[in-house]
């Protein structure tokens, strides 16, 4: 029975470190912007790809 009452602090504690972490990450702006990187490869421009007849005059 006592093994139960170990679990329930472990993870009361493991909780609790993760909210800690949380709170950290938003103090810290770790969230501010997550709409700009996930479209930023639809934005960015392409390099223009060589000619093939640039690359046969080797």
């Amino acid at each position: 029975m006592s093994i139960i009452y170990f679990l329930i602090g472990s993870s009361v504690l493991l909780a609790l470190v993760f909210l800690g972490a949380f709170f950290w990450a938003q103090r810290t702006g770790q969230n501010d912007d997550l709409y700009t990187p996930s479209m930023r490869i639809l934005l960015e421009d392409e390099q223009p790809e060589e000619k093939k007849s640039d690359r046969n005059q080797i």
